[in-house]
C-alpha cells in the first residue's frame, strides 16, 4: 500500500462523488431560513463513573448545560444549503473560534424539495480543506439524510491568525469534543430534522474526537468512526505522515515525551471507551494504516467491547481508504435507517 497523491486522489474523489450523484449540478430550491434563530438546550448527561480515571476525564471535558441560540445564515458557495452557527460550550476568548460553524446539507426528495429525515453530524479529518468530510456529508445527503459538517476549532470559518499550531490542534480537540456533543442538541432544535435518533461520523482527527464524544454520554443514537482509535499519544509519538508532522511541530516547541503525553491525556478516547454504546457504534480501520496503526483501532474496539461486525478492517492505508467511501456511506445509511436498534433520546 502507498500514499495516494495529486491526480490519483482527484480521480478517486471524483469517482466517489459520481457514484453518489454528488456531481449533479442541477440547482436546488433555496431553503428560506437564512436569518432565522432557534432555541436549544444542552442535554449532556455525564453521570458518575466507577472508574476514578474516567471520572477525572469526564470532569475535565464536561460543562454546565445551558440554553443557547442557534442561528441560520446564508451558506458559502458549494458549502451546503445553510450555515448553522452556535456558541461553543468552551470559551477561549477568541470570538472567531468560539462561534461554531456547521454546513447544513438539507435532505431532499426526488423533486429536490426539502423533506423531514434523520441527520448525521460529520466531523472532518485534519486536512484544511476538509475534503473527506465534505465527501461524506454530500454522499450521505444524497442518500436522503440531513448532514451537518461541523468545523473543528481552527478550521474553516473558525480559522484565525493563531490557528494551525500543533499544540493548538491538540488543545482544540478538547473544545471540539464539547462542540460536537453540543451539535447534537443544535441539530434537534432545527425544523425538518427527525429527532428520535441523530448520528455522528468522524474521520481520522475527527474520528478521535468522535470516539471521545461517544464516551461522554449516549446523546448520539449512532456512532461511526473511520480511521481512528485509541492510544492517541502513541499515534502522535510513532505514527508516520500526518502524525509525524504533529510530532515534529511539538518537538520544535520543546514538547515531547512525558510533557506531550500529559498534553494529550485529557482527550484520550480509551479513558471513556467503556462507556460507549457498543451496539450502536461502528469502527472502520485500515489494515495497512501507518498513521493510525491497527493496534490503535483494535485497542478502541476491545475497550468498547464492540460486537462482531462492528469493527470493519479495510484492506487500505490511511489514504487509499478513500476508495471504500461508497461502501461506508451505504452502510451508514443502512444503520441510520435501522429502527430495530435502541434509539435513546435524552430527556
Amino acid at each position: 500500500m502507498y500514499r495516494l497523491r495529486g491526480l490519483q486522489i482527484f480521480l478517486l474523489v471524483f469517482a466517489v462523488c459520481m457514484s453518489h450523484g454528488i456531481a449533479d449540478e442541477r440547482p436546488h430550491p433555496a431553503i428560506p431560513m437564512a436569518g432565522a434563530t432557534f432555541h436549544a438546550r444542552d442535554t449532556l448527561q455525564c453521570d458518575v463513573d466507577a472508574s476514578d480515571d474516567a471520572q477525572e476525564c469526564l470532569t475535565g471535558l464536561r460543562w454546565t448545560p445551558s440554553d443557547f441560540e442557534v442561528r441560520c445564515e446564508t451558506a458559502d458557495q458549494d458549502r451546503g444549503d445553510l450555515r448553522i452557527r452556535f456558541p461553543s460550550p468552551i470559551n477561549t476568548d477568541q470570538a472567531t473560534n468560539d462561534d461554531v460553524s456547521m454546513e447544513w446539507y438539507v435532505a431532499r426528495d426526488a423533486m429536490h424539495q426539502a423533506v423531514s429525515a434523520r441527520a448525521v453530524v460529520i466531523v472532518h479529518e485534519s486536512g484544511r480543506g476538509m475534503t473527506v468530510g465534505r465527501i461524506l456529508a454530500k454522499g450521505l445527503n444524497v442518500q436522503g439524510l440531513h448532514t451537518f459538517l461541523i468545523h473543528l476549532p481552527g478550521y474553516g470559518n473558525r480559522r484565525s491568525e493563531t490557528s494551525g499550531g500543533a499544540d493548538l490542534v491538540i488543545s482544540g480537540m478538547k473544545q471540539g469534543i464539547a462542540d460536537v456533543r453540543r451539535a447534537k442538541d443544535v441539530v434537534v432544535s432545527l425544523p425538518l430534522v427527525e429527532k428520535e435518533v441523530v448520528g455522528v461520523q468522524g474521520t481520522s482527527l475527527g474520528g478521535f474526537v468522535t470516539a471521545s464524544v461517544a464516551g461522554l454520554d449516549r446523546g448520539y443514537g449512532r456512532v461511526f468512526i473511520l480511521l481512528a482509535g485509541g492510544n492517541l499519544a502513541e499515534v502522535v509519538e510513532n505514527g508516520s505522515k500526518d502524525a509525524a508532522k504533529v510530532r515534529a511541530n511539538l518537538k520544535a516547541m520543546g514538547i515531547s515525551g512525558d510533557q506531550m503525553r500529559e498534553l494529550i491525556r485529557p482527550i484520550e478516547p480509551l479513558r471513556l471507551s467503556h462507556r460507549i454504546d457498543a451496539e450502536n457504534t461502528w469502527l472502520y480501520s485500515g489494515k495497512y494504516d501507518d498513521v493510525v496503526p491497527p493496534s490503535s483501532s483494535l485497542a478502541l474496539a476491545k475497550s468498547a467491547t464492540l460486537p462482531e461486525g462492528h469493527h470493519v478492517v479495510l484492506p487500505a492505508d490511511h489514504y487509499s481508504g478513500v476508495v471504500f467511501l461508497p461502501m461506508v456511506i451505504q452502510q451508514i445509511r443502512e444503520k441510520m435507517a435501522d429502527a430495530s436498534k435502541l434509539d435513546a433520546l435524552p430527556e
